[in-house]
């Protein structure tokens, strides 16, 4: 793909003052395109070829914008726009595909993306997709309740009862996860959450079981979380 950035004029500079960009594309002439143009239009981009770096990404800092390749080597672009969406991320995110049929566009929307731009693109042209979505600004991520408890994702914060339970940024989205799924596999848990499986990350896992566990226990909510021996976790919703 040529790299006609003449063509985007200045509309670039419009997108706003250093907005944050997470872009996952395998290709690599691709990829550096699209930051590029990105980067030329004021953002702050990050690159990644792969969902699972892109997991590893994403609960980094908040993102103003994800651009996101419909199939990778890894899985589905689709498939982790509806796993950021469970967990009650509300993102603008631009899907990127070379499939241009209707079939397609409607399943990149219907997985919870804000736009779907077909390649190959011309470079104004995502420019004004993304400065429309950056211009939109993020909105509130979607609260999650299950019976006593609720969690406001765009606060980082969880109630039981309406009083506050204080967590860390990722005991939240641990909970956040459990909370969203109903049930899930440690590894998946783990993917979602450290972005691997590592012997380190899943140790880290079991800490945060623990306080998550006892504080939930202090709120009258001693079994919430279940252990699945031999496959994962489940959340027991409780009135």
């Amino acid at each position: 793909m040529s790299r006609k950035l003449d063509e985007a004029g200045g509309a670039g500079r419009d997108l706003g003052l250093r907005p944050a960009v997470l872009v996952l594309e395998d290709d690599a002439e691709t990829r550096a395109f699209v930051t590029g143009l990105l980067e030329e239009g004021g953002a702050e981009t990050v690159a990644v070829a792969s969902i699972s770096e892109a997991r590893r990404r994403l609960g980094s800092r908040a993102w103003d914008l994800l651009v996101v390749d419909r199939m990778l080597p890894d899985g589905s672009g689709l498939d982790w726009v509806r796993e950021v969406r469970a967990a009650g991320d509300a993102v603008p995110v631009l899907v990127l595909t070379a499939l241009r049929d209707v079939a397609e566009r409607v399943a990149g929307l219907e997985s919870g993306a804000d736009d779907y731009l077909g390649k190959p693109f011309a470079p104004l042209e995502l420019k004004a997709r993304a400065k429309a979505l950056l211009r939109r600004g993020r909105p509130s991520r979607r609260q999650l309740s299950s019976g006593r408890v609720r969690l406001d994702g765009e606060r980082l914060e969880a109630f039981v009862d309406g009083v506050e339970l204080p967590l860390t940024e990722r005991e939240f989205r641990v909970l956040t996860q459990l909370v969203a799924s109903g049930g899930i596999r440690r590894d998946d848990l783990l993917e979602r959450v450290w972005g691997d499986a590592t012997v380190e990350a899943a140790a880290s896992l079991d800490v945060i079981l623990s306080r998550l566990r006892r504080k939930l226990a202090s709120c009258g909510l001693p079994e919430a979380i279940e252990t699945v021996r031999g496959w994962g976790l489940r959340w027991k919703e409780e009135v």
